[in-house]
């Protein structure tokens, strides 16, 4: 892996042999939700996803006051070419796993872009610009179907890879081993599944 990781974030250029392209690929994400839903997990999947397949990542984590129960967001920057800095104020992307997170993110949405939504816990449509698309996903029963509410990010990934096209559902799943922690790694086929799972929702309800 080409790329540098530490406490405070990840970043990762191309690795050698792969050909940077003028006015590229360009994707901001921000993935939010509380304490406790894998929020920073799913971020650094991302991101990974995104070094592996030879691009340009940025990835900035952010907590709340609590670590469990407070808020929580992951920041990620997607690019073809090097990228100026890892702040995300207004995303092309948005995965919003509660209420609070998608009342506070999605009106920063770009238009034309993306909202996933976790409707098991929110009720309310998301306020977005006309041409945002809004996918609302079922995540936390869909991870519960699954064997454990805990994989609801990984549903909600796949849903969000699916819908946008940049990587498959396959291919974040061959990169959760680098970052789960050896003592989850029994939990590698689960939240895999999750991940197909939730592309497969993304796939039937588009």
């Amino acid at each position: 892996m080409g790329g540098q990781r530490n406490d405070e974030g990840l970043s990762s250029g191309p690795p050698e042999g792969v050909r940077m392209k003028a006015n590229g690929f360009y994707e901001e994400v921000i993935v939010a939700g509380f304490g406790g839903q894998g929020i920073i997990l799913a971020g650094r999947l991302l991101a990974q996803t995104a070094m592996k397949a030879g691009k340009e990542v940025t990835y900035m984590p952010a907590y709340g006051p609590e670590m469990r129960g407070g808020t929580a967001n992951s920041m990620v920057v997607i690019a073809d070419e090097p990228i100026a800095s890892p702040l995300v104020s207004k995303p092309n992307s948005l995965i919003g796993m509660n209420e609070a997170s998608v009342n506070k993110f999605a009106p920063r949405v770009k238009g034309g872009g993306l909202v996933i939504m976790n409707s098991s816990l929110i009720d309310s449509e998301p306020e977005v610009e006309e041409t945002t698309d809004v996918l609302a996903v079922p995540a936390d029963e869909i991870a519960v179907e699954l064997g454990s509410q805990k994989c609801a990010n990984m549903v909600a990934m796949g849903a969000y890879l699916q819908k946008r096209g940049l990587f498959g559902a396959d291919s974040a799943a061959a990169c959760l081993a680098d970052v789960l922690a050896a003592r989850y790694h029994k939990t590698l086929p689960m939240n895999s599944e999750a991940l197909r799972r939730g592309a497969e929702f993304a796939k039937t309800h588009s």
